[in-house]
C-alpha cells in the first residue's frame, strides 16, 4: 500500500513497524533483504494501519482498546517488537522515541 494513504500520523507508525520489522529479519533471518514471512507480516501490518479505526488517533498497538491481528499474526508482530523495540534506540532513535511518546497517548474507546 502507499504511504500517501495514509494520515501523516499513520505514516509514521508504518515507518516505524517496517523499521522494527527490517531490523528482526536481518538479525533472525540472515538476509539483507526481507523474507518471503517477513514480506507477509509487514504487508500484514499495513492492511491493519490502514483499516485502523481510529486513524490519526490511533494509540500503540499494545495499549489498543480493539485488537485486530489475528492472533498467528499477533504472536509474531509482539516477537518482532520485543526484539527489535529497544534495538531501535541505536538504530532509529527518533522513530523509536516519537513511538515511545505515542505509547504515553490515552487509549480511546473504538469510535
Amino acid at each position: 500500500m502507499d504511504r500517501h494513504i495514509f494520515p501523516p500520523r499513520l505514516q509514521r507508525e508504518a515507518r516505524t513497524v517496517e523499521a522494527m520489522i527490517r531490523r528482526y529479519c536481518r538479525d533472525h533471518h540472515h538476509s539483507p533483504e526481507l523474507c518471503h514471512e517477513c514480506t507477509n507480516l509487514l504487508a500484514y501490518a499495513r492492511k491493519r494501519l490502514h483499516h485502523c479505526p481510529f486513524q490519526e488517533n490511533k494509540p500503540t498497538c499494545g495499549k489498543c482498546s480493539v485488537h485486530c491481528y489475528a492472533p498467528q499474526q499477533r504472536q509474531r508482530i509482539q516477537a518482532v517488537m520485543r526484539y527489535a523495540g529497544p534495538r531501535m534506540l541505536f538504530s532509529h532513535p527518533i522513530l523509536a522515541l516519537l513511538h515511545l511518546l505515542d505509547g504515553l497517548r490515552k487509549p480511546r474507546k473504538q469510535p
